[in-house]
């Protein structure tokens, strides 16, 4: 049976890298976004395999259950789960409709998409869940000197990276891996599209990005951070929330006991 992957997200960027690079892997693909022409010239650039497109808004719910329908039913290698949309912004200033759009693509969208891929994957005994998160996951506890004005789009990408720990710890022995794939900046459209110029920052390349997240999962990691040279640094975050997490007790802290 011929390997097969979805991407979301497939039409630029980390996306479309990972389209690329499982392509030339010899992976047939089902790819999703919103902009079809992209979708059709990226189909006419592959001929060398089997490319569905299908052309999906993933901030509405009927885009979700079309996707997760095919997630469902389609006997898949691999999901990538990188669709994604930004809005900057604090808040207070997130226009509802923007806060939901985020909420649908970074959150539902790819718990759906997981869920529904999940059950035959773990059926077959393989398959492989790759969530594109972010460092920006781990910004919670900056100061807004630091990290201002993208609350609601910190909590999307955490909510991925805890999903995927606890996904991946439901699914041990199964032979289904999952990821949570972190990068810093990427050279990409996705800044341009909010209208930040990041031109004179560093960025790292959308396809190194597709190469740390593929290697990480030959290597069995399930945080994926492809800019973090000393991995003790992710070990200790990961102490560190089952250090808290193992310190709690049915008794009331002595810090909140009345004086």
């Amino acid at each position: 049976m011929n390997k097969l992957a979805l991407v979301t997200g497939a039409t630029s960027g980390i996306g479309q890298a990972f389209a690329d690079r499982l392509a030339a892997d010899g992976y047939d693909l089902i790819i999703v976004g919103r902009r079809k022409d992209r979708l059709d010239a990226f189909a006419a650039t592959h001929p060398g395999v089997t490319v569905r497109v299908v052309a999906a808004d993933l901030s509405t719910d009927g885009g979700i259950d079309t996707v997760a329908g095919l997630c469902a039913a389609e006997p898949l290698t691999m999901l990538v789960n990188n669709a994604g949309v930004a809005h900057y912004m604090p808040l207070a200033e997130l226009p509802a409709d923007k806060a939901r759009e985020l909420v649908h693509v970074k959150v539902l969208a790819p718990t759906l998409l997981t869920r529904a891929a999940v059950v035959g994957m773990r059926e077959r005994g393989t398959g492989k869940i790759i969530n594109v998160a972010g460092m920006i996951a781990f910004s919670g506890p900056a100061d807004a000197s630091l990290m201002p004005r993208r609350a609601v789009y910190a909590g999307s990408l955490a909510h991925l990276v805890t999903m995927s720990q606890t996904l991946s710890a439901e699914l041990g022995g199964t032979g289904v891996q999952v990821q949570a794939l972190c990068p810093g900046i990427v050279a990409t459209e996705f800044h341009a599209r909010q209208g930040l110029d990041l031109s004179r920052v560093p960025r790292m390349s959308a396809e190194d990005v597709v190469t740390a997240g593929l290697r990480g999962l030959e290597l069995g990691e399930v945080v994926c951070a492809p800019g973090v040279e000393d991995t003790r640094l992710l070990d200790a975050v990961s102490r560190a929330d089952l250090a808290a997490f193992g310190g709690q007790s049915p008794a009331l802290a002595s810090r909140y006991r009345a004086g």
